[in-house]
């Protein structure tokens, strides 16, 4: 297969699979998105989940999460881990979105990035998921399924984002990452890795990979 025959085949059954793309993350506005990739960091969206709704009961806003102190913040999203620097940088950034942008989220990744806690992923989610601007956040599963589908040297998720967008057609990038998400959590993970059940990878994937695979199987 040629690159550009993958890359089509990858499109075609990542759309086969999920005609309706569910978002992995509960949220009701911009803000609440934020708050919740900010979550996400280092934890499982499952988890995320659970956690958001405790928080957003007292503070779904940035005016109500201001008047909570970090300590109170911190104690709620201490089972997301990270709960120092993240409730931290909920506190700063809720003050930063109403000095500077009259308490909404503003549209930029300039802007996002220069929020307390907020990384070019984060950013991406948001510009992506809260705002529908093309954007291509590239998290783990992504990182890892470019680099078995041989799209991707898999160096630096910097590489894996600057590959994708290559290779795939920007009109598609916002629901391509969550069907990759997707196919990643349910056919392709880290761990208890079945290549039988993934198709993709099974059909294009980088030989070293299938390789390794094999020899590990044996």
């Amino acid at each position: 297969m040629t690159k550009q025959e993958k890359v089509d085949f990858v499109i075609n059954t990542l759309n086969t699979l999920y005609p309706q793309i569910p978002i992995p993350l509960d949220h009701k506005d911009p803000y609440t998105l934020l708050i919740a990739v900010l979550l996400s960091a280092q934890c499982t969206d499952v988890r995320v989940n659970k956690i958001t709704p405790l928080l957003f009961a007292k503070a779904d806003n940035p005016y109500d999460m201001v008047k909570m102190s970090v300590d109170e913040i911190k104690d709620i999203i201490r089972p997301c881990g990270l709960s120092p620097m993240k409730s931290k940088g909920i506190h700063g950034l809720s003050h930063i979105l109403l000095d500077k942008h009259d308490g909404e989220v503003p549209q930029s990744f300039e802007a996002l990035e220069a929020l307390p806690a907020v990384g070019h992923k984060t950013a991406s989610v948001v510009m992506s998921q809260a705002f529908d601007i093309p954007a291509f956040p590239v998290d783990t599963h992504i990182h890892r399924l470019m680099y078995r589908w041989s799209l991707t040297n898999g160096k630096s998720v910097t590489q894996t984002e600057k590959d994708a967008k290559r290779l795939f057609p920007e009109e598609i990038w916002n629901d391509l990452h969550l069907q990759i998400i997707w196919y990643g959590r349910e056919y392709s993970p880290a761990r208890g890795w079945d290549l039988d059940k993934d198709i993709i990878t099974k059909t294009i994937g980088r030989a070293s990979v299938l390789k390794a695979y094999e020899k590990l199987k044996k």
